[in-house]
């Protein structure tokens, strides 16, 4: 998402820093270009006519004009109208003073709500929490057994009732026995899977008022799906006029949506974004920053969301123990495709790509390739190693290579060019671990 928003912002952006001096006149005309965008984005008009004019105010202000960098004065008061407009900083989640926290989760159906019952329940029990999750969405065939899957598999109680009626009635009585039983078992949070319809109307915003009024949550979140643009925005103003939003977890962020509903529906609703799902993955669900947000869009990237990624999927005795195998020249196929593993959590290399500045530009490098697909063939021939080859890659002669290829549908050339790769990261990977190793680094590429 907001891939092309961030390739039309650079190169607006960059016209302007290449301006030796700035008058109204160009900034004007690099205003015109930035309305454009955002409209092609999606973003609500009246939303974009009142950034514009902000960004207009302070960009031909003295202090902007007449500073050494003019150009790059715009820039900044762009990203910081762009941080403003998404909610400033980062919204914080309620947390009740006597658990458990009851968040309270609504949304139309497709939209993803189930599935970031259970993104939440994992985020919560990876910070220690204990998390319920109670099926209150009695009308949906299989919610309730949906909801119990992803219980299971992330190890998280679930409550449910049988035949518990379709009635709101019903439903509040689940709801009110879920976290009367989160309270008396001990649970610190307890989220409510409520239902939900193919769209806004008065006997589902009454059945969820009545949930709320029974359990008071701490939190009500609005699961929306980013790929439907302004429709996005005018829903989440409905719900919060008639059931009260306390922020909102955007879905399918990671598809081809233009960004419109991200950038509009703090400014629409006035209720901040708290989530973001980017995927179907349960481990796929990502606080929200507006500042990184900015930076992404104005191509500066996201270096601290990928710093902290980096933090939640590699420990540090695991970095020890490859740099450890690394300097002492042990480092084998298998703890290769260990690393590769573990680069893999990270998410899709497009994704990692966006977080790096100027990672637009490596994209369009890369000329349509896709990252991933070279991984997953890298990982098959490795895969399709016995567990002597990955350990010793000298035993790795011509007939077992031919039996690697077969068996991971590549071919002998392919896993030629792998060993390669294999061992020159590692020789790379060693200079750089010990000492002296700029030198030793310089004349073991020109050797090459």
């Amino acid at each position: 998402m907001l891939d092309q928003l961030s390739e039309k912002f650079e190169k607006i952006l960059k016209k302007l820093r290449g301006t030796g001096v700035l008058t109204e006149e160009n900034i004007a005309e690099a205003l015109k270009e930035v309305r454009l965008a955002l409209l092609e984005a999606d973003v609500n008009f009246k939303i974009v006519k009142d950034f514009v004019e902000r960004v207009r105010q302070k960009a031909i202000g003295q202090e902007v004009l007449q500073s050494l960098t003019p150009g790059h004065q715009v820039v900044k008061v762009v990203w910081d109208e762009l941080r403003a407009m998404m909610g400033q900083e980062r919204a914080g989640f309620s947390l009740a003073s006597m658990p458990p926290t009851v968040v309270m989760m609504v949304g139309l159906q497709g939209s993803g709500k189930t599935t970031s019952c259970g993104k939440l329940a994992k985020y919560f029990k990876q910070q220690g929490k204990r998390v319920l999750l109670v099926a209150a969405d009695p009308r949906r065939p299989a919610a309730a057994d949906q909801l119990s899957s992803i219980g299971r598999s992330l190890d998280v109680d679930v409550h449910r009732q049988d035949h518990p009626g379709t009635t709101a009635q019903d439903v509040v009585r689940v709801c009110r026995d879920g976290v009367e039983r989160g309270r008396s078992q001990g649970f610190d949070l307890v989220v409510l899977d409520t239902g939900g319809r193919l769209h806004v109307d008065d006997e589902l915003m009454n059945e969820l008022a009545s949930v709320k009024s029974a359990v008071m949550p701490n939190e009500v979140l609005l699961v929306a799906d980013a790929m439907t643009g302004q429709d996005a925005v005018t829903m989440a103003s409905q719900f919060d006029q008639r059931v009260g939003l306390t922020g909102i977890i955007l879905t399918k962020v990671e598809g081809d949506a233009r960004g419109g509903a991200l950038l509009s529906i703090r400014a629409v609703t006035g209720k901040p974004v708290k989530f973001l799902g980017l995927g179907e993955k349960l481990d796929a669900l990502e606080l929200f920053h507006p500042d990184r947000m900015a930076s992404r869009i104005l191509g500066m990237g996201d270096v601290l969301s990928l710093i902290e990624k980096a933090q939640e999927t590699f420990t540090r005795e695991q970095a020890e123990e490859a740099q450890k195998r690394l300097s002492t020249n042990t480092f084998t196929l298998e703890d290769f495709r260990a690393q590769l593993g573990q680069v893999n959590k990270l998410g899709s290399l497009d994704q990692i790509l966006g977080m790096l500045p100027g990672g637009q530009k490596l994209k369009g490098a890369m000329d349509g390739q896709v990252p991933e697909h070279e991984l997953k063939r890298v990982m098959a021939m490795i895969d399709s190693m016995t567990m002597r080859e990955r350990r010793d890659h000298t035993v790795i002669n011509g007939s077992r290579k031919k039996r690697i290829a077969r068996g991971s549908g590549t071919n002998v050339m392919e896993v030629n060019r792998l060993i390669k790769q294999f061992l020159s990261a590692r020789k790379i990977a060693k200079v750089m671990t010990g000492t002296g190793g700029r030198h030793q680094l310089a004349q073991l590429l020109r050797s090459m």
